[in-house]
């Protein structure tokens, strides 16, 4: 199966496919922008995945590019990104992951394709496509991620439990998921939620914020809040707010549910 480009992601992608061929390394579309084009969602930003080193990969695409800014380097995460047309393009080298119960900053290896694949978050964003000349455009698919797309389904590519484990963000991720695209949350998945609901407190405020903000942000954010209220994630980074609900009665009449 093949995947939808307009001319001008076509260009840039082969531009980009072209250096992975130069470095003699295979190359890949991931994530977000693959499943967006699978939705006929707009997207600018694009993850590039190399089986190799990100930096030395980015360095080398952004020479088809000679009017492209400057490459940004992230030595600290292995990762380089610069932009073209209004494309984002960030690159990072293929790796696997593991956790301290703890923490969610990773231990990370370099990796393969598919181990890079069992690390995402969702079936719907481990989907990607090839760069390299022999199969370019070819989608890679491992986890049934667009028969998910189809079933408007969010789903871990591993066990729930481990995924949410390993990074607690990823609960709150796939209830804006949810929100923002209208789907449901598959249910071993959602009760896995609902029993690690604590563990979102070891996430940092702040990008707990973000991901509430892109909640508030969606077409009707009372989807989520409903899911944040139902598994318990609510209570553990925003108590105050549960302390609207409910109903005072007052003369026999309901009086007052925030």
């Amino acid at each position: 199966m093949t995947i939808s480009l307009s001319t001008t992601e076509e260009n840039l992608l082969k531009k980009i496919g072209a250096a992975a061929e130069d470095l003699g390394i295979p190359a890949y579309a991931v994530g977000g922008f693959v499943r967006d084009k699978l939705l006929g969602r707009p997207s600018k930003d694009l993850d590039i995945v190399c089986v190799g080193n990100g930096i030395e990969f980015a360095q080398k695409a952004a020479q088809q590019f000679p009017n492209s800014t400057e490459v940004k380097v992230f030595k600290n995460f292995g990762t380089a990104q610069f932009v073209v047309n209004n494309y984002e393009i960030e690159f990072v080298g293929a790796r696997k992951e593991s956790y301290r119960r703890d923490s969610r900053k990773p231990i990370v290896e370099n990796g393969t394709l598919q181990d890079d694949q069992e690390r995402r978050d969702f079936t719907i964003n481990a989907l990607s496509i090839s760069l390299n000349a022999a199969n370019f455009g070819s989608l890679i698919d491992p986890f049934d991620g667009v028969k998910d797309l189809e079933n408007q389904l969010i789903r871990t590519p591993l066990a729930p439990r481990k995924t949410y484990s390993d990074d607690p963000l990823r609960m709150m991720r796939a209830i804006r998921f949810a929100t923002q695209l209208n789907f449901t949350i598959e249910e071993k998945s959602l009760e896995a939620i609902s029993k690690m609901a604590d563990r979102i407190k070891i996430i940092s405020q702040e990008r707990i914020t973000d991901e509430l903000n892109k909640i508030v942000l969606s077409p009707t954010p009372s989807i989520g809040f409903k899911l944040l209220k139902d598994t318990g994630l609510l209570k553990n980074f925003f108590p105050q707010f549960l302390q609207l609900a409910g109903v005072e009665k007052r003369n026999g009449l309901g009086h007052k549910d925030n």
